[in-house]
């Protein structure tokens, strides 16, 4: 990389070479891209921002983000792309433009059963998976969602305390995941959830490249998806929030009064 440099963008240009670059990052036609340079213009025009990352000439990254309703002081992120080990980069970017406005948290939307991006939001970032939303967009048509169900972990961001990894979320004493009982079996015959016998944490597997697995057996796919959908619905109705990802790919989640 020579120089990186991170932008907000103003001019039609700047929005349709956005457009392109998330096309291309979701595979649909230049023609019909997650959000239209149109979009994109009006949502910066309205307040939000899109800031776009270039290595000298080339655009490597790109996101998106809007205004909540004032009084939560709060923001959204719309949507996020970068080339691999820029995404810490582009996320301090968005933070420090929300902060600068007076916001105080960030939220976004991403596929639970993507363990890479949760292990981005919650190690990287800090982030807490707050909320589990079932079939969020409905049918999606990109080259990465489709023939799947289109399930969401909200992940909320503290903007303004310090910066936390997944043991402050946790607290000390987590105890070993492999000596909990297993409640659930996944769809390859292995262990899918553990339950602390204490009832404080519960973890949670996914698959370890949800994409391929897609692309090669859809139904297998969907199985994992309403599996794991099982586990975080009943998860968080009992007062859990996601708190960490392992490198092998389990879910930590904590019950609200544990991280206190």
């Amino acid at each position: 990389m020579t120089s990186l440099s991170i932008r907000t963008v103003h001019e039609p240009a700047g929005f349709t070479a956005v457009a392109d670059y998330f096309s291309d990052v979701w595979q649909t036609p230049r023609t019909a891209p997650p959000l239209l340079p149109e979009t994109l213009n009006s949502l910066a025009h309205a307040g939000g921002a899109v800031h776009a990352a270039y290595d000298g000439q080339r655009l490597v990254g790109a996101c998106v983000a809007v205004f909540g309703p004032p009084a939560s002081r709060d923001t959204y992120s719309l949507l996020a792309a970068a080339e691999q080990g820029l995404g810490p980069q582009i996320k301090r970017a968005q933070r420090a433009w929300a902060v600068e406005l007076g916001a105080l948290t960030m939220r976004w939307t991403f596929d639970p059963l993507v363990g890479r991006n949760a292990r981005f939001n919650f190690v990287k970032l800090g982030a807490t998976g707050t909320g589990y939303l079932v079939d969020f967009y409905g049918p999606m048509a990109d080259g990465v969602n489709d023939g799947d169900e289109s399930d969401r972990l909200e992940v909320t961001w503290d903007l303004i305390g310090p910066p936390q990894g997944p043991s402050d979320h946790a607290g000390p004493g987590i105890p070993d995941r492999e000596a909990a009982p297993a409640t659930h079996t996944a769809p390859d015959g292995g262990p899918l959830a553990r339950r602390d016998p204490q009832d404080r944490y519960v973890w949670c597997r996914v698959p370890d490249d949800i994409v391929a697995l897609r692309a090669a057996d859809p139904e297998l796919a969907l199985g994992w998806r309403r599996a794991v959908r099982e586990v975080f619905t009943k998860a968080f109705a009992d007062g859990f929030t996601a708190t960490d990802m392992s490198r092998d790919g389990w879910y930590t989640l904590t019950r609200r009064e544990a991280t206190s």
